[in-house]
């Protein structure tokens, strides 16, 4: 059995050797408004706060960044691990991209 961080890293990895979701596609392609921390807090919240029904307060589908498209967008009973890896991984993506433009805030 692999660990949470295990899956997490594999996760990543696919993203950006099956998906094409690496370091250029993050930094360059408008996640700079928090798209990647707010899909994975999408990704992460668990079922009873997500059903609008039981939460009005609490609009979720807002979290999701809509121009990603509701192929990306994959919630179901069944697939809470996959939720919680890939929120895993979308959270190690954005600290990613901002320590990449800290590094090149820096250098300017």
């Amino acid at each position: 059995m692999k660990t949470g961080v295990e899956l997490i890293a594999r996760e990543r990895a696919r993203q950006e050797g099956v998906e094409g979701f690496d370091a250029i596609h993050d930094s360059g392609s408008g996640h700079a408004d928090g798209q990647l921390a707010l899909a994975a807090c999408y990704y992460a919240m668990p079922g009873s706060v997500y059903v609008p029904v039981l939460r009005r307060d609490i609009q979720p589908e807002y979290l999701y960044p809509r121009d990603w498209g509701d192929k990306w967008a994959k919630r179901g009973p069944k697939e809470r691990l996959r939720q919680l890896v890939a929120a895993g991984a979308l959270i190690a993506a954005e600290i990613d991209r901002l320590q990449r433009q800290e590094n090149d805030d820096a250098a300017c």
